[in-house]
């Protein structure tokens, strides 16, 4: 698997873009950097996405997407969310009002878009890839992912604060070569992270405890633009990689 990092901040400046990675080119694990990065000729190679949770800056950019593709794809764009995402996606975003719905344009049988709901924990087929959810810690239903297509896997933690069931489920994955960290704020906000269901350097090496690692490497994403130099400082000296945008990488 090819991994390309698009976006791996918990925020946007010039410097920073949102979360967004890329695999194999098809297959897309959170939006919040698509249209910022993509050419029109590789936007239009995305067929799925994965989004782990509602909240913004993991969606944004689905609705520019939508408009850039129309008319270029013979087949609709999957977005994969659990159902209480699924159902923000369609109340709130492609509702005609913020957004036409586009998961009904140009036609109901032939829309740019296809919204498919899956249960969180769950296990389901997307393309060559076999995708486990893993519900994990966050105020609105949040979801870690497990890419594997046969031969190595990978995953993504997806916004969580500190959680039991994610370490459960990867300590159990074969052949897992990484896994995406969140990483939010720094120690002298615990009380911030902990509220809004995010993690800090104190709680990553506490959380990692939990992780037979077995090779595995860890790399860290969605660091708040305001702290990155703060958080680097803190995060020095744990046995992790902290993303930057434009990283790739072969599993």
């Amino acid at each position: 698997m090819k991994l390309q990092v698009l976006g791996c901040h918990g925020g946007e400046l010039p410097s920073c873009r949102t979360t967004c990675f890329l695999v194999d080119g098809v297959l897309a694990l959170d939006a919040g950097a698509l249209t910022s990065t993509l050419s029109l000729d590789d936007l239009c190679k995305v067929d799925d996405i994965l989004v782990g949770h509602s909240h913004f800056d993991h969606i944004k950019d689905l609705p520019l997407l939508a408009d850039l593709v129309i008319g270029r794809r013979d087949t609709p764009v999957t977005i994969h969310a659990s159902r209480e995402c699924a159902k923000a996606l369609r109340d709130y975003m492609f509702n005609n009002s913020l957004w036409p719905d586009f998961t009904a344009i140009p036609t109901k049988k032939n829309p740019v878009l296809r919204i498919k709901s899956f249960r969180a924990g769950s296990s389901f087929e997307v393309g060559r890839y076999t995708i486990q959810s893993i519900p994990v810690s966050h105020p609105v239903e949040s979801c870690g992912f497990v890419v594997s297509n046969g031969q190595s896997a990978m995953a993504m933690s997806g916004d969580t604060g500190p959680t039991d069931k994610l370490w459960e489920v990867l300590n159990e994955v074969k052949n897992l070569k990484a896994l995406l960290l969140e990483t939010s704020f720094p120690n002298a906000l615990q009380e911030l992270a902990d509220l809004s269901g995010h993690l800090t350097p104190r709680t990553v090496q506490t959380e990692l405890a939990k992780f037979e690692r077995n090779g595995a490497a860890v790399m860290l994403y969605h660091l708040k633009p305001a702290f990155v130099s703060q958080l680097k400082r803190e995060l020095a000296g744990l046995p992790v990689e902290i993303l930057e945008l434009g990283d790739t990488f072969e599993f």
